[in-house]
């Protein structure tokens, strides 16, 4: 079976066509080799992808020519001990890490701080009606 079918099959990617982009970028990987979407996958095989900032690594245990529902999906792969230590690991340090809107110390101006803005701005440019020096 394809790689890409697999991929899609076993629900890793929404389309085969999004498992063929992943795979062109060298984001999976079978047996430890890069890969091609046409590359033939049967049982037994490793296959190691990267998605975002995780790496998974599972291992094929069975083969289907259609997507099925999550559950039958998930009996197409089981995933290595390893790959599952990291997934935690790594949603552990996103829990932990600093909330991205924790930055700002102000927040969002207000309509009187807009106001002062724009008149600071207005006279910054003062009369002219370009950004060129006037000579």
């Amino acid at each position: 079976m394809r790689l890409d079918k697999w991929l899609w099959a076993a629900r890793f990617y929404k389309t085969r066509s999004l498992a063929s982009e992943e795979i062109g970028k060298g984001r999976v990987q079978v047996n430890s080799q890069e890969a091609k979407p046409a590359r033939e996958v049967k049982p037994g095989d490793t296959v190691a992808m990267r998605q975002g900032p995780v790496t998974r690594t599972v291992l094929v245990k069975a083969l289907s020519q259609q997507r099925g529902p999550a559950p039958v999906a998930q009996q197409l792969y089981e995933e290595t001990a390893d790959s599952l230590r990291l997934r935690e690991a790594a949603a552990e340090q996103r829990r932990l890490g600093a909330d991205p809107a924790g930055g700002y110390e102000h927040g969002r101006p207000t309509k009187r701080d807009r106001r002062s803005l724009d008149k600071a701005q207005d006279k910054a440019w003062g009369d002219r009606w370009s950004a060129s020096v006037d000579q």
